[in-house]
């Protein structure tokens, strides 16, 4: 269905014939769309609504720009209309990737709408590369080495042509694949590749405006766009622990995530340590996950479950186990 609010037309993807019951609203990630949820949604339990939006600029919500200046609240702002537009009351938050981000920070700003989090392999509180050390420090004032000059421009590209071949490493389906994914046997993976080509590119979207840095490996974050978002000097929660009330979070993560990692293959650091790209200096990689679990500690009420082989996509990968983990905190909450 669409929702219309002042900021934008939304599009909401729900159950048939779920129309009652205590609303959950999942959060889909960078590079997809609230088509990742399908299965997740329709295996909740029947005394909840499951709801999942597409994101600005995914699947077929508006395209309006982002503005990478306010972190991710372009996107948690969104959801907080559209929590409003539809008239929802103490609504389940469930985030994967960058949607974990927007979670925490709709949570943030709005801790009076939320029952309960979910995170799904979160990115970190102090955002997407450019930061070491558990609470997020920047390695350079101006965030190099995170941002949007750090996307593959092949797989932009290859997005913005709507590729579905598995002809390049950079091909939508191969990233799916090798990094979405542990193991490459996820049924209807045309279903989740087509979701990925929904993503609008350019410079006030995926993945935003490149800008230079001084310092290695030369870029840092623009002012537009998703990546430039997720980058530490616009995206950070310093001060979650301090919101009243404190709704319960879950945190749950594959074990073996490439994506978000304390050795993640997408942090520019962490590929400069092993040689991938060329003239590291020896910064370190981002921790992402020991940040995650820093910020979490602080916040005190949390729990997390791994899951063993699997990847950045529990949801996909290990469906009855992630269902029954998220039925047992949406019970407790």
């Amino acid at each position: 269905m669409k929702v219309t609010t002042p900021r934008l037309t939304q599009n909401v993807v729900t159950v048939e014939g779920r129309t009652a019951g205590e609303p959950v609203l999942f959060v889909h990630g960078n590079v997809s769309s609230a088509g990742f949820w399908r299965d997740a949604m329709a295996a909740l339990p029947e005394r909840y609504r499951p709801l999942a939006a597409d994101l600005r600029g995914f699947g077929d919500t508006d395209p309006e720009p982002v503005d990478a200046t306010r972190g991710l609240r372009d996107f948690s702002d969104d959801l907080a209309e559209l929590v409003a537009a539809l008239d929802l009351e103490g609504v389940h938050l469930v985030g994967w990737s960058m949607g974990g981000g927007v979670v925490l920070q709709l949570l943030r700003d709005h801790p009076e709408l939320v029952r309960s989090v979910t995170l799904v392999n979160p990115v970190s509180p102090y955002g997407f590369g450019g930061t070491e050390g558990p609470d997020g420090t920047l390695t350079h004032p101006d965030g190099a080495g995170s941002g949007a000059g750090a996307a593959n421009p092949d797989f932009v590209a290859r997005l913005a042509a709507g590729d579905l071949s598995d002809e390049s490493p950079t091909s939508p389906r191969v990233v799916f694949r090798t990094t979405y994914v542990k193991n490459p046997d996820v049924a209807d993976e045309d279903h989740y590749v087509k979701a990925m080509l929904t993503t609008r590119t350019g410079d006030g979207n995926y993945p935003g405006d490149a800008a230079t840095s001084p310092a290695w490996p030369g870029v840092a974050p623009g002012k537009q766009g998703v990546l430039n978002a997720l980058a530490p000097t616009h995206f950070r929660l310093d001060d979650l622990h301090e919101i009243d009330p404190k709704p319960p979070i879950l945190w749950i993560r594959g074990a073996d995530d490439v994506i978000v990692s304390d050795t993640s293959l997408f942090d520019l650091a962490h590929l400069g340590a092993i040689g991938v790209v060329p003239g590291s200096p020896g910064t370190p990689a981002q921790p992402m996950v020991t940040q995650t679990r820093a910020a979490l500690d602080r916040y005190g009420a949390y729990r997390e479950a791994v899951i063993e082989d699997c990847g950045h996509s529990p949801h996909l990968e290990h469906p009855a186990e992630f269902g029954r983990l998220l039925a047992e905190h949406l019970g407790a909450a």
